[in-house]
């Protein structure tokens, strides 16, 4: 963190900024627009807020919550007890199966079946192929752990209509719906239409400190406000997070077809660099993620070396990937990347390539292509 702060220059998601800058213009913007604190969730803030947002989406109610963890694990956990069954289909890379601790099975919330293909989006035909009752299904768009990839519109509308006619709850993991907004170029009520429950993020592409919402019929949302009250989530002042979402969200909504056009120019300079390989082969959203011919523990020191004598600061943090010396990183095209210029991002890819061919001399000077 430290040797990450040294630095001036980012490729991924945003700039860093200190925690007074934050709270100096969360202060200006709450005394522009006369805020008051809420207690417990009721006021006009939070109220207006949940009220916007469920407009903007096309549902009936929504609710504030301070993570989307404790939003997933109660939506779906109701949809399974109205349906009577606890089995619920989604993604194997789905965020609730990956990052989530286990809640949902250790907590008894629901059961799990995995659908669909590790590195594609689902269908129809993949949940077909399951002959089990299905309380809900759950569908992440963008799917974050296949590089941000979106499922056909046509793909996706038969997905809506066959867990309508079989009367299987079918929520949305919207954590960056803003970005699918761009990505499929419609609105966001309308991809939202024909899923029975939507949970967003704010500090995921918003930018805020924390908070999600949930958005559905006005009783589901109802009995989710118990739950997550219930489960620890009635916090006294939600105005913190709130206002940093709020004061944010008109400008970073809008600002989202840009990251998609420069995330669509980065995969232009990507060309020049054939050994560095992308995941989708072409954006769908303003994320990717990008494979490097050298294992994690090298990258991240290739990262390190640049950050201590550039000041470039590349990525959070490298995964393995399937192959032995390779490794991955994800790649937010945002606030950071839209400062620099195609020709000052390929002189940092250069920099990256000089460190990849002292690791590797003997390898081939491209491994494929985008």
């Amino acid at each position: 963190m430290e040797l990450r702060q040294r630095c001036h220059t980012f490729f991924s998601g945003e700039k860093p900024t200190t925690a007074a800058e934050d709270f100096a213009a969360m202060a200006r913007w709450c005394e522009a627009n006369d805020i008051a604190h809420d207690a417990y969730g009721e006021g006009a803030l939070v109220q207006d807020f949940e009220r916007r947002i469920a407009e903007l989406l096309g549902f009936e109610k929504a609710v504030f919550c301070i993570t989307g963890t404790m939003v997933q694990s109660v939506a779906l956990r109701l949809a399974c007890e109205a349906a009577g069954s606890k089995v619920v289909a989604l993604h194997p890379t789905a965020h609730v199966l990956l990052h989530e601790r286990g809640n949902h099975q250790l907590l008894d919330h629901f059961k799990s079946l995995h659908v669909g293909d590790p590195f594609r989006t689902w269908t129809t035909s993949d949940l077909e192929a399951w002959p089990d009752r299905i309380g809900a299904a759950l569908y992440e768009l963008p799917m974050r752990e296949i590089g941000g990839q979106l499922p056909g519109w046509a793909e996706l509308e038969a997905l809506k209509a066959h867990c309508r006619q079989r009367s299987i709850h079918l929520h949305m993991d919207g954590a960056r719906l803003w970005e699918a907004s761009a990505g499929y170029k419609r609105s966001l009520k309308e991809i939202a239409q024909g899923f029975d429950s939507v949970y967003v993020s704010f500090y995921k592409g918003i930018g805020a400190h924390a908070g999600a919402m949930l958005l559905g019929r006005a009783d589901f949302i109802a009995k989710a406000d118990m739950w997550m009250k219930r489960m620890g989530g009635n916090v006294y002042r939600r105005s913190p997070y709130v206002v940093s979402a709020a004061m944010r969200f008109d400008e970073r909504l809008a600002k989202m077809p840009a990251y998609l056009e420069r995330t669509e120019r980065l995969y232009d300079v990507l060309r020049d660099f054939p050994h560095l390989q992308v995941n989708p082969a072409r954006p769908h959203v303003n994320m990717l993620h990008v494979y490097f011919p050298v294992g994690r523990g090298r990258l991240t020191e290739i990262r390190n070396e640049l950050a201590a004598e550039h000041g470039i600061w590349l990525f959070g943090g490298a995964k393995h990937a399937a192959l032995p010396d390779q490794s991955a990183i994800e790649w937010y095209v945002g606030e950071a990347l839209s400062t620099l210029s195609d020709a000052r991002v390929r002189e940092i890819l250069a920099l990256v390539s000089t460190r990849l061919s002292v690791h590797h001399p003997s390898r081939p000077s491209s491994t494929g292509s985008v």
